[in-house]
């Protein structure tokens, strides 16, 4: 009997690996370029990548034996998911893997900014004590704005009520919207109207939508005019979630306090605006780090080969 091949492409969690090789299961791990992996995707049934990976039109054409293309994390805008359609490849991903280690970075960003926490280190490193010009906030009693309520979302609201903030929820799913009322948090949606109601209230705004044509820009000059002067506003979910010109306009005029990135427009950010929200003195900025720990990435890569197994051993 043929075994079916599999290419891990980008590294992943080695248990995940040895546990698709125990099913029987050919596991070749390698990081091809963008073009040798349109050389060499012929004669592979699952191809798994994580985001470094560009599973485009022109790698899905190449892999003729594809049944199978996962990604080892959340969003799949790496993966042209129309191209896989139309050859009737399935698309997989683990969006429940990464959802502890991306809140606990969102309340990492939030910390750092209300207590000056990088300030405060660099400078007593330096030998400075400049403890009278560290007046910080609390996040306690805050009202905190959270786009989207999937699966990071819920975390970051369970979290937040624990540290008493004041919890506002908006989605454009009923579901969802009917989860975070049931759960005892103030909901806003599914109209945008409701959206802009929220962020009128907001404190902190944390958003956790993937990057789609609807949510491209969602924050954009209109929703800053919007929002409370001394705002602050963090992104872990996608760059272009939040227009970066609109964000950096408004961190040079004083409405917004302070954000906490770790995602941008650019990656790596060494050019234009995403560049210039890194260096400014207003920002706390991480480098695309939010899954980035071992047990986020253990989990999405046993979650994927599972899942890989469950369709191919059906």
């Amino acid at each position: 009997m043929v075994k079916l091949k599999i290419l891990v492409n980008d590294e992943i969690d080695s248990e995940a690996v040895n546990l698709l090789r125990s099913q029987g299961f050919q596991v070749d791990v390698a990081e091809y370029s963008h073009q040798d992996l349109v050389k060499n995707i012929s004669v592979y049934d699952v191809l798994i990548v994580r985001s470094r990976s560009k599973v485009d039109r022109a790698v899905i054409e190449a892999g003729e034996n594809l049944k199978i293309i996962a990604r080892a994390g959340v969003g799949l805008d790496n993966i042209d998911v129309e191209a896989a359609r139309e050859r009737n490849i399935t698309v997989l991903n683990a969006p429940e893997a990464p959802s502890i280690a991306v809140c606990e970075l969102v309340f990492a960003l939030m910390l750092g900014i209300a207590r000056q926490l990088c300030l405060a280190s660099s400078k007593l490193k330096s030998g400075e004590w400049i403890k009278k010009q560290l007046s910080g906030f609390e996040l306690h009693g805050k009202n905190l704005a959270i786009i989207g309520y999937g699966n990071i979302g819920r975390q970051v609201a369970l979290r937040a009520k624990a540290f008493g903030m004041n919890v506002h929820v908006y989605d454009v799913a009923e579901a969802s919207l009917v989860k975070a009322k049931a759960e005892g948090f103030n909901i806003y949606g599914p109209d945008k109207t409701q959206l802009h109601d929220m962020l009128k209230k907001a404190d902190i705004i944390t958003v956790h939508v993937p990057l789609l044509p609807a949510t491209k820009k969602l924050i954009g000059e209109r929703e800053f005019d919007l929002m409370k002067t001394g705002v602050i506003i963090i992104n872990t979910s996608r760059g272009g979630v939040i227009d970066e010109n609109a964000l950096l306009n408004n961190l040079n005029n004083g409405k917004v306090a302070g954000a906490g990135l770790d995602v941008y427009e650019v990656e790596p950010p060494i050019t234009g605006v995403s560049k210039n929200l890194v260096e400014h003195p207003k920002t706390l900025c991480t480098p695309h780090i939010g899954a980035s720990t071992i047990e986020s990435q253990r989990k999405a890569g046993m979650i994927i080969a599972e899942k890989i197994i469950s369709i191919l051993k059906a």
